[in-house]
């Protein structure tokens, strides 16, 4: 049986297995909303199958250790953050948790030549400090954590919406503006008919944050109090999409949705406290 070290040695490209090694190596991240860079260890830019790979002074891979095994491979990327690829907002705001990477090594004389493929998988959440960050890559096999079944609840395991609740989400959409910005509050210009944003969601479509959805925690007419900090200098106002919450109890989906036959929960299951409880208690 051959080693995963020897499979990758035999079918290592010649420049690699030459005695002066010109090797470059690159990462190419993609966002979970299209976005896609190309970083590279080497001190010139480079063009890889048709993707610029800019050079990242400070990218550099922990030891990387592979094996012919269902364990996913282990690794950490640490960086220094540049304003031009990965900014310290974008890092802080999470739009590169969850995005795709793809590390391999190259000739850096001939960046056409067949890369090498040395590791690929998700980044995990995104840790920053100061002008450095580092993210784990999860390998394939994270997804065989999840749990294989939903456990029972008292409330709805559904998302408002989605396949499983089957709610049609085009009513309870609204465009707004928001006019004023203080800690968690937002100031919209004219407030939700029916003060049901609570569990809801806002996006922004503008500014910094766009693309970023916020969730909302509760409401006071016009004013929403979202569930995180907002960055200050917002300049406002600023357009947004709300979408309306669902607190994910049978009553309300019962008497506000009309769709107690889609509710993914068991509301009448008896709880753990029925065994404590005394007869004719």
């Amino acid at each position: 049986m051959v080693s995963g070290a020897e499979g990758a040695a035999r079918a290592a490209p010649d420049w690699l297995r030459a005695e002066l090694v010109t090797m470059a190596w690159c990462w190419r991240l993609s966002r979970r909303d299209g976005v896609v860079i190309g970083l590279t260890s080497h001190d010139r830019d480079l063009i890889v199958d048709g993707l610029a790979y800019r050079a990242a002074p400070g990218m550099k891979p922990s030891a990387l250790e592979t094996r012919d095994a269902i364990d996913a491979d282990t690794m950490d990327v640490e960086g220094a953050v540049t304003a031009g690829a990965l900014a310290a907002r974008d890092l802080d705001s999470g739009r590169w948790d969850g995005a795709e990477l793809r590390l391999f090594v190259t000739d850096w004389t001939q960046p056409d030549a067949a890369p090498v493929t040395l590791a690929r998988g998700m980044l995990g959440a995104v840790e920053r400090r100061g002008a450095a960050f580092t993210a784990e890559l999860q390998g394939a096999t994270r997804a065989l954590d999840r749990p294989v079944c939903p456990a029972t609840s008292p409330s709805c395991r559904a998302i408002l919406g989605d396949g499983q609740c089957r709610v049609d989400l085009a009513p309870l959409t609204h465009s707004r503006r928001v006019l004023a910005v203080a800690g968690r509050a937002v100031t919209l210009d004219a407030p939700v008919p029916g003060g049901r944003m609570r569990f809801g969601s806002l996006l922004w479509l503008e500014g910094p944050n766009c693309g970023l959805e916020s969730a909302v925690a509760g409401e006071e007419g016009a004013v929403l109090h979202l569930s995180e900090t907002l960055p200050l200098g917002m300049s406002l106002p600023l357009r947004v999409r709300l979408t309306e919450g669902c607190d994910k109890q049978l009553a309300t989906c019962r008497t506000r949705f009309a769709n107690a036959v889609n509710f993914r929960g068991e509301a009448h299951l008896p709880g753990n406290d029925l065994l404590t409880r005394y007869p004719g208690g």
